[in-house]
């Protein structure tokens, strides 16, 4: 007879100090922890119940770069943000394709960095061009789509195309001085849209 499968018990949300926020300069750490509760039902009065949203944030074309776009994704989920008091942000960029598309894009990619001084979007963007060169010299075979496809595919494939960040009361929970970025790998760009699904509690 097999055994019966543990009831399952909604996550509760408390202060206790167990996973400490990045602190701000002079500020003291918040800290704050996310666990199960060993008994009551997500009915139960007090209880927090597990929740998801999802939205979609559509970028411009941008030039060829890195271009920080926090505020952009921030202000499209502010709304669903704010109603969670710890969880997780995916964020997963494609093109601008109709609803039911199955082709992803593959030449730009996110990533997390430096939000104050734009000379490291400038220096990351001169290291990419550096090691993945371009041009009638370069190796690749796949050249059907420009010169400038085969290594977007490359970079896009070193940074990724996913984040995932924490949320803590309402917000991300980034440091100070860390941003989101869209790094555009290709000379003629299209529209970016960032899928962006929220869980927790």
């Amino acid at each position: 007879m097999q055994a019966a499968a543990p009831a399952w018990a909604p996550p509760i949300f408390s202060a206790a100090s167990a996973v400490s926020a990045r602190p701000r300069r002079g500020a003291r750490a918040a800290a704050v922890r996310c666990e199960l509760a060993a008994s009551a039902p997500s009915s139960a009065p007090g209880s927090l119940a597990p929740r998801w949203a999802q939205r979609t944030v559509v970028i411009p074309p941008q030039r060829r770069g890195c271009h920080l776009i926090t505020p952009k994704i921030v202000n499209g989920i502010r709304e669903d943000l704010s109603e969670f008091k710890c969880g997780m942000a995916h964020l997963f960029y494609g093109p601008c394709k109709p609803i039911g598309a199955s082709v992803q894009h593959t030449s730009a990619s996110l990533t997390i960095n430096e939000n104050y001084d734009s000379d490291v979007q400038f220096d990351t963007e001169t290291f990419l061009s550096r090691i993945v060169p371009e041009g009638p010299s370069a190796p690749w075979r796949h050249t059907i789509e420009g010169p400038d496809d085969m290594p977007a595919h490359i970079k896009s494939s070193m940074f990724g195309c996913a984040l995932t960040i924490p949320i803590t009361d309402g917000r991300l929970n980034m440091g100070t001085w860390q941003g989101i970025w869209l790094c555009e790998h290709r000379d003629y760009a299209t529209p970016r849209q960032i899928v962006i699904t929220l869980n927790g509690i």
